[in-house]
């Protein structure tokens, strides 16, 4: 069967009004089973699609069609996918890279936005979105003037709805937690999922680094802040239960590095992680490719792959198929199951971004803190 691109060229050169009318009576990129045809309108000596999906050329250049400025690339998409992606084009010498201007969804990330390719059958879990039934929780700040990373630092609390007083909660510490926030969607997730009974109410922490890439590759100042700080400090100021399964350490890239070098400097304090798309390098022989940012990473991975110990009790772990990090995150799961905790680990087609760490929370959060639904029902 021939692909909606094929058939509309079948027909012979177009015009400019074939081409617009072809243009408004698609979506873009147009999915068709496995495959993904991008397409741009607009003058140009070349275009490419650039991705972060990983093991596929990361550049892969659009056919113009002749005569005309309307160029097109198809891409096979497997189901389920999320691709994030820019389109670079090349114009008297000079190259810009910008956002898909024929498909308005885009992912947004400290660094700006990119559009996205959803593959068949991927839709954004409802959970993710704003719910009217979800009474939503209510957020607080504290500033630790003095901290054993050598400044100060800022900690937002997130309380659940009908938090009271007179009851105690577990406590999930996220690293990066403002991050979270904006581009995880974190608290409307947490009310949804809350308002659903499908993880139990939880008083949150949300730290906002300083030089993360310093500080989250097993920092003793790092860790000492967590557990010699902000932990106790949590434990003064609100009604928590005080058993280490009650306490989890949640970050993604170096966060899920700072969340588990944390609870490996303090066995016995953290009973759950929930790790996602851990930056875990690691070397078996010879030096790490991943250059000068990654070295104390690949010191602490190394050290915890020779004693890992035992950090937590229960740990969720999870990693995009189109991440880098992939083989490295398979590789850790028999580390951490060898060490008795109990693990739970989970691949999506996804690339290493918030929003593949936000469409993982239900499943963490809810095996993590199971609510009252699971707890039945399960």
């Amino acid at each position: 069967m021939k692909s909606a691109i094929q058939t509309f060229l079948s027909k012979g050169p177009p015009d400019e009004v074939a081409i617009a009318a072809f243009l408004k009576a698609h979506t873009f990129p147009i999915v068709e089973g496995r495959q993904a045809t991008f397409v741009y309108h607009g003058a140009a000596d070349a275009v490419n699609l650039r991705h972060w999906v990983f093991g596929l050329a990361s550049s892969q250049s659009f056919e113009r069609v002749p005569t005309t400025n309307l160029w097109h690339h198809t891409l096979e998409i497997p189901p389920q996918s999320r691709v994030e992606y820019k389109l670079e084009i090349h114009q008297a010498g000079h190259r810009q890279w910008i956002q898909d201007p024929l498909n308005s969804n885009l992912a947004h990330d400290p660094f700006g936005a990119n559009s996205v390719c959803h593959g068949q059958g991927y839709e954004r879990p409802d959970w993710t979105e704003p719910d009217p039934d979800a009474r939503k929780g209510s957020l607080k700040e504290m500033l630790f003037s003095q901290t054993t990373l050598g400044g100060p630092r800022r900690v937002s609390v997130y309380l659940p709805a009908r938090f009271r007083e007179t009851r105690r909660y577990p406590l999930l510490i996220v690293h990066d937690g403002g991050d979270y926030m904006r581009y995880a969607s974190l608290q409307t997730v947490l009310d949804n999922l809350i308002h659903r009974l499908e993880v139990a109410p939880l008083v949150v922490a949300l730290t906002h680094p300083g030089d993360r890439l310093g500080e989250y590759p097993n920092h003793p100042g790092h860790a000492a802040f967590i557990a010699e700080q902000l932990l106790p400090e949590m434990q003064a100021k609100f009604p928590l239960y005080e058993a280490p399964a009650s306490r989890c350490l949640m970050g993604a890239s170096f966060g899920g590095v700072a969340a588990l070098s944390t609870a490996w400097r303090y066995p016995g304090v953290f009973g759950r992680l929930l790790l996602q798309s851990g930056s875990f390098a690691f070397t078996d022989i010879g030096e790490s490719k991943r250059g000068p940012t990654f070295a104390k990473v690949v010191d602490f991975i190394n050290a915890f792959r020779d004693r890992p110990g035992k950090p937590s009790e229960k740990v969720y772990l999870s990693c995009g198929t189109y991440e880098s990090l992939i083989y490295e995150n398979r590789t850790m799961v028999p580390v951490l199951q060898g060490t008795g905790m109990d693990v739970r680990y989970e691949e999506a087609r996804d690339g290493h971004n918030w929003e593949n760490w936000r469409d993982r929370l239900r499943s963490g959060l809810s095996w993590l803190f199971p609510g009252p639904l699971w707890m039945v029902y399960e």
